[in-house]
């Protein structure tokens, strides 16, 4: 497995982002975004791992980098639930990792694309155990959380921030709704977003996710 681009900031880091892209692109998808947003948070590393190269039966079972095979896309997203826990996994020891540089895990956030936007929901409130700084849901959803689940009341502590294109038709608006509103259920602390775009990321989320990102870092 390949490993995670790594930027580190124009000062001493205190701060870690971990960013997952989406289904067929790579590590390098976001780097821009990361060095634009450390424009102002100038104290955060952003990490950005690679998804392993792997056939997805929608796609015709072309291989492709994915964090997990997408089976079927309706009437509801049909995945392969092992890998998808490889993925969360592969998380974990990204979050670990930057805990034993001396990041306090308060002070790192997950970030996903699509695709890795579901990994990153699952990672942080279905396995990861421990504080986390926030995480931000971009353009995704959420195939692992179901209505008997019931979360530890820390993960109301937890706050999150779900952006989405209003013309997407890749991940349907109402598949993000649909997360949102689950963790509202829960009383975590969310926040919904929408964008006059379609599957992709505007200059002006970006933006806002450095407006919320300094809030939480530096407010």
């Amino acid at each position: 497995m390949s490993d995670p681009l790594i930027l580190q900031p124009p000062l001493s880091a205190d701060a870690c982002v971990v960013w997952l892209h989406g289904l067929g692109a790579d590590r390098y998808d976001f780097m821009p975004v990361a060095e634009a947003l450390q424009e102002r948070l100038r104290s955060t590393r952003f990490v950005l791992p690679q998804a392993p190269t792997q056939a997805v039966t929608v796609n015709g079972g072309w291989a492709m980098p994915s964090w997990y095979d997408i089976l079927a896309m309706s009437p509801a997203r049909a995945i392969n639930r092992e890998q998808l826990e490889t993925s969360a996994q592969q998380v974990i020891r990204l979050i670990e990792a930057q805990r034993d540089s001396g990041i306090d895990p308060a002070r790192i956030f997950l970030a996903g694309f699509s695709q890795g936007g579901a990994v990153v929901l699952h990672t942080a409130f279905l396995r990861w155990q421990g504080p986390l700084g926030g995480v931000l849901a971009l353009s995704t959803y959420a195939p692992t959380f179901s209505d008997d689940l019931q979360l530890d009341a820390s993960k109301r502590l937890l706050p999150v921030y779900c952006l989405h294109g209003d013309q997407d038709d890749v991940v349907l608006p109402s598949m993000g709704r649909a997360a949102h509103d689950w963790l509202i259920k829960r009383e975590i602390n969310v926040t919904w977003q929408d964008y006059p775009m379609a599957h992709e990321v505007l200059p002006e989320e970006i933006r806002d996710i450095g407006t919320w990102l300094d809030a939480r870092l530096n407010g």
